[in-house]
């Protein structure tokens, strides 16, 4: 089986939200307690609450929703998240869609019906070359999934 998705997912979907949250957590707790209180401070209390609400919903819409892992086992894939594992036949998609401009990068498989994770699938596919380039391994994934719905009708 060849892997599909990024090993660094672990960090995009769980290190990096510990550590923006950690990171205005001290600062917050420094605008509490180190700043006298005066007028001045409700800036530095104001500023993190919102870049606290504001990157919950995009972690939300772009991170927390990749799966783990995406394994390519030639008809089919494997798809595995929070330790469950399904497997999904090529000619069950409907659409790759890859956005390059994006960090991280995105694919996501959009199915013909939803399964168990749902009828998208998104993950951070493994970028082989220049950060803002095409993908070579989703090229081929996309031009495998039409022969297989050619065969398949």
């Amino acid at each position: 089986m060849q892997r599909l998705s990024s090993k660094s997912t672990v960090i995009s979907k769980k290190v990096f939200p510990i550590l923006w949250f950690g990171f205005l957590a001290v600062f917050l707790g420094t605008a509490l307690f180190g700043i006298p209180r005066q007028i001045e401070a409700i800036p530095f209390l104001i500023a993190p609450l919102i870049m606290g609400v504001v990157g919950y919903v995009v972690m939300r819409k772009m991170l927390f929703n990749l799966v783990d892992e995406v394994w390519d086992a030639g008809d089919f894939l494997v798809v595995r998240n929070r330790g469950e594992e399904t497997t999904i036949r090529l000619e069950e998609i409907v659409n790759v869609s890859y956005t390059a401009f994006s960090n991280p990068s995105r694919a996501t498989l959009r199915l013909r019906q939803a399964g168990r994770f749902g009828q998208e699938i998104p993950f951070i596919p493994v970028n082989k070359g220049w950060a803002f380039s095409k993908n070579a391994m989703i090229d081929q994934l996309i031009d495998r999934i039409d022969a297989a719905r050619r065969r398949r009708g």
